[in-house]
């Protein structure tokens, strides 16, 4: 159980997909102007990141390893992370569609989010489990989520604070992007 609650810190904290591994950084720059639309993103890739997770660890043991043919990997987990995102897509048009119009163009790059994709090809790596793969999974999403909440709430802030010109938009949020990374590694010795 132990090492199952490492296994989860290590990934939310000290290898934060996001701001550790360097993976999804075009969401979470483009939906961190607004805590809500951070919320709905975070939501979104925790379902999709989870499910994705365990369906390509399940297709890559039982169908790619047995057929021999895992160079199809990553082919076959962007045909599941994209049809688990057009599942979340249809479901928020439907359901909440102010949260969907604020998510925009960055709910349909899930697909191509490189969080996604890490997370998946990282259970493959490590050669974890099937429980390991829906922990790290979790954690991974959770991870991702948090970092995106925590950068919006920053900017949220800085939006109200007199920024110098040079330093206003895109060039703030990298600087406190960068400073968030550096809180996150402050996490590494933990590992």
């Amino acid at each position: 159980m132990g090492d199952y609650i490492l296994l989860a810190i290590s990934c939310i904290l000290v290898n934060n997909i996001l701001l550790a591994q360097y993976l999804g950084n075009c969401p979470f720059l483009g939906t961190s102007k607004k805590m809500e639309t951070a919320v709905g993103m975070a939501m979104a890739v925790v379902f999709v990141g989870v499910m994705a997770g365990v369906i390509t660890w399940l297709v890559n043991k039982y169908l790619l390893v047995n057929f021999g043919i895992e160079f199809l990997r990553t082919i076959t987990f962007i045909l599941v992370i994209a049809a688990l995102v057009q599942f979340v897509e249809m479901f928020l048009k439907k359901s909440i569609p102010g949260l969907y119009a604020g998510l925009g163009i960055f709910l349909p790059l899930i697909t191509t989010n490189c969080a996604v994709m890490g997370l998946c090809l990282i259970n493959i790596n490590e050669e974890y489990s099937f429980l390991e793969s829906l922990l790290t999974s979790f954690a991974f999403a959770v991870g991702f989520g948090l970092a995106l909440i925590l950068f919006a709430g920053v900017r949220e802030k800085i939006l109200l604070a007199r920024v110098p010109k040079p330093l206003q938009d895109t060039s703030i949020a990298l600087v406190t992007a960068g400073i968030l990374a550096l809180t996150f590694f402050a996490f590494k010795g933990m590992a």
